[in-house]
């Protein structure tokens, strides 16, 4: 597998189905991650970092439509559900939950393929539709090319520091508080971790602010979360 193949993250209990999806995935050069469990799909869709989410309704611990809820709490990642459930209330519900897509069980390799296929386009197209450059002071960050420049010099940030920052760029004049944050660069197994985010934001406001200690664009709104302003 190369570096730039599409990972999946497969939430589904039945051994069969998860085999005959990982198996026609595998094929395709994907990289499939299975969780049998709602929490073990949550916890790998946090940090296998992948493309797309499959997620069955019915799991042993809890409802498919929580797990796409939580998703959706911290995550906009394309979600297909795949579910014996047929009735037309419990395809709506998947949806209004937060689902892109809903097949239902048995379903075709090829019609599975092709929705992928469809979601991960749309998906990036969406991200693309982001600006391809935003600046704020002397900072300009080059969406495309994943690059950050101050006064024109190439600055070099961690992955990490980067989700944060283009994270604080997609709500740019909006207070994200620090579970927000937290859910959206880590994940929800770190919701609590308000050291991590302190730390980044002072590694970010050392490499992008003119004064670290008096910030003119990574704003505190204290004991809530941060803010990124002055963005054009």
């Amino acid at each position: 597998m190369t570096e730039s193949a599409i990972h999946i993250v497969l939430i589904e209990d039945e051994k069969s189905i998860c085999r005959f999806v990982r198996i026609s995935l595998e094929a395709e050069g994907m990289v499939v991650h299975e969780a049998n469990t709602g929490q073990q799909g949550l916890i790998a869709a946090a940090t296998r970092h992948p493309g797309l989410i499959i997620v069955d309704l019915g799991l042993p611990d809890m409802d498919g439509l929580d797990v796409i809820r939580e998703l959706r709490s911290w995550s906009e990642l394309p979600i297909i559900v795949l579910s014996a459930r047929t009735q037309e209330l419990e395809k709506v519900a998947a949806l209004d939950a937060g689902a892109d897509d809903y097949l239902t069980k048995p379903f075709g390799v090829s019609e599975l393929l092709a929705r992928i296929r469809a979601h991960l386009r749309r998906y990036s197209r969406a991200e693309a539709n982001l600006a391809a450059t935003v600046t704020f002071g002397l900072i300009t960050v080059e969406l495309a090319l994943r690059q950050v420049k101050r006064a024109g010099e190439v600055i070099h940030l961690t992955p990490l520091e980067y989700r944060l920052i283009t994270t604080l760029i997609r709500h740019a004049g909006r207070v994200l508080t620090h579970r927000q944050l937290l859910r959206e660069v880590w994940g929800p197994s770190h919701i609590e971790s308000h050291h991590y985010l302190r730390i980044y934001m002072g590694h970010l406001r050392q490499k992008l602010e003119r004064d670290p200690a008096q910030p003119e664009h990574i704003m505190t709104e204290t004991g809530v979360g941060y803010r990124l302003v002055g963005v054009d």
